[in-house]
């Protein structure tokens, strides 16, 4: 039993080990993608939060540059997405003002990150249905190999839409549907962490269904993720978030199904 959000749920997931990590039940599991603006709080730590249960997960930011605070609002700290690691970042930021950044939060993050991934990568530069085999080393890079996911969340209403708007930009050239999930949260580290247990109940719920629908449908279709061999699983999503809402009243989600 646990509060989410000030409502009490009991989940049906095993419990997690001391470093988070969830034991691995096997099967089938749905592909996720976070999103947020620079790939530094919000999303990593529900990717984080994904890859401690075993799901396979990838993340983005949508944002022209990578930004952090600074000394002052107006002297943020401001990276290249893909050049920059954050390991770079982090020692960067030590080497700066470690007082101020160990403060703020931001060494703690960076180093969070650095243990996930090489670095923030932007959604608009991902290659979607190419091989991601310079990636094996990330946390959740199992079963993403092939460069597509089955679920996008993002964290912000301007996330979700500049999610949505790239894709109509790209014309859905695999002709594969994709659910496109914005969960509402502030861009703080408190608020992050909620937002990760959300979305990671969310995923549980979400990977549920699908592999009741798969079983209904038969893996071998269901896996070729044509839209006539997901759409009762693509039908249950609504309900699920709806359900799932109750559970969490202050993350405000929206949901669309599109198309990569």
């Amino acid at each position: 039993m646990e509060l989410a959000n000030g409502t009490s749920t009991t989940s049906a997931t095993a419990p997690p080990a001391a470093n988070g990590e969830r034991e691995d039940p096997g099967g089938f599991k749905l592909k996720f993608c976070t999103v947020c603006a620079s790939n530094q709080n919000r999303s990593m730590e529900a990717h984080l939060r994904l890859s401690q249960a075993h799901y396979p997960v990838i993340s983005f930011g949508t944002g022209s540059l990578v930004r952090l605070p600074g000394p002052s609002i107006t002297q943020p700290n401001v990276y290249q997405f893909n050049k920059v690691s954050y390991d770079a970042m982090y020692k960067e930021l030590h080497d700066k003002d470690p007082r101020l950044y160990t403060a703020n939060g931001l060494l703690n993050m960076l180093g969070r990150n650095r243990q996930v991934k090489w670095g923030p990568e932007r959604w608009q530069d991902w290659q979607i249905g190419i091989p991601r085999t310079d990636h094996s080393s990330d946390r959740g890079s199992e079963g993403t190999e092939g460069g597509v996911v089955d679920v996008v969340i993002t964290c912000e209403e301007r996330c979700w839409d500049a999610v949505i708007d790239d894709l109509l930009n790209r014309g859905s050239p695999l002709n594969r549907p994709v659910h496109v999930i914005n969960v509402d949260i502030k861009d703080n580290h408190e608020e992050a962490s909620i937002g990760g247990r959300g979305i990671l109940d969310l995923a549980d719920s979400l990977n549920a269904a699908a592999k009741e629908e798969r079983e209904n449908v038969g893996p071998v279709a269901f896996d070729m993720a044509s839209a006539a061999s997901r759409a009762s699983f693509d039908e249950r999503v609504p309900e699920i978030i709806g359900e799932w809402q109750e559970r969490w009243p202050n993350l405000p989600a929206t949901w669309t199904l599109a198309w990569f």
